[in-house]
């Protein structure tokens, strides 16, 4: 079930988990968005400066530059980037804490997380105002 108006969207995954990350972007690949991988933060802005995407779907906690930094320095440069948080280990505040880093679009899920629930976010976030 492909969701309309989705396909070909691009999606920058920063995640590193392996299989959490294999499964996500299968999942979304299935759907019809395009993504890209990144396994850390670090990648994950090397990618951003390179191409452009339609949502960053990110991790909290990970190695090399995490999920908080990342986010604020993509949105430096695209500010209306909208933004998929996924993680296990997120302060009660956190949508306050990252909105913060801009006035752009944000959802937090807490893994775990079914992919039924990602995608609808996805869609959500992605949805024409």
């Amino acid at each position: 079930m492909m969701v309309e108006g989705l396909s070909r969207r691009r999606i920058l995954v920063a995640e590193d988990d392996a299989l959490l990350a294999e499964t996500v972007v299968d999942a979304l690949e299935g759907e019809g968005f395009q993504v890209t991988l990144a396994t850390d933060g670090l990648e994950a802005l090397e990618a951003a400066g390179s191409r452009e995407f339609d949502a960053l779907l990110t991790d909290i906690m990970m190695p090399r530059m995490d999920g908080m930094t990342l986010i604020r320095r993509v949105r430096a440069a695209m500010p209306r980037l909208p933004v998929v948080v996924m993680t296990g280990h997120a302060p009660a505040n956190l949508e306050t804490i990252v909105q913060r880093c801009d006035e752009g679009p944000l959802i937090t899920l807490r893994k775990p997380m079914s992919l039924r629930l990602l995608i609808q976010s996805l869609s959500k976030i992605l949805a024409p105002n």
